[in-house]
């Protein structure tokens, strides 16, 4: 089970002109952005990586502006675990549980969420709140990560699973989000 204490989220590569040809992009950044808004509500810290945004171009403007004040970790690497400074960053968060958002899942989601695997970190890939150009390639990606041990969650099963009771005292926050 997903602990408050124990998570981190990690927003992977939701840039430019790449971004808009995602499948069903409009429920992708809304569900980023919701996972965005909870973990701040919540207090879960978050790293944000960008590929090599001087060719994809930046986080787009919805999603950045959520992030307002934070550093993005510009990688070229396909995984996050590729670039030093997110595993620095990552590392000295000393969470257990990560969270993936982000696109493509085929690719950067994938290879990230391997990566932490092997480092022996729990991942949760939140299933509603990453994408592909394609259909194929994030139902390929979601159905590998899961044979991997990767957890598969939407948003609103994980952040459910955060808050654990309607008693918790971010519950109204958190379900005003996702209403």
């Amino acid at each position: 089970m997903l602990e408050i204490q124990n998570s981190c989220l990690v927003v992977i590569d939701v840039q430019g002109k790449l971004a808009q040809l995602m499948t069903d992009k409009e429920s992708l950044f809304k569900n980023v952005r919701i996972l965005i808004q909870a973990a701040q509500i919540l207090e879960i810290p978050i790293l944000w990586c960008q590929q090599v945004p001087e060719a994809l171009g930046p986080t787009v403007g919805e999603i950045a502006e959520l992030l307002a004040g934070r550093e993005p970790i510009d990688k070229a690497s396909f995984s996050c675990c590729g670039d030093e400074r997110f595993t620095a960053e990552l590392n000295a968060l000393g969470k257990e549980q990560v969270l993936l958002c982000g696109i493509e899942t085929h690719v950067c989601v994938y290879q990230t969420a391997m990566d932490l695997m092997e480092g022996g970190l729990d991942v949760t890939v939140v299933a509603d709140a990453v994408s592909s150009r394609t259909e194929q390639n994030r139902h390929v990606a979601l159905t590998r990560l899961a044979a991997e041990g990767a957890n598969i969650r939407s948003t609103e099963m994980a952040l459910f699973e955060l808050l654990k009771t309607a008693r918790h005292p971010q519950f109204r926050r958190i379900a005003k989000l996702v209403k």
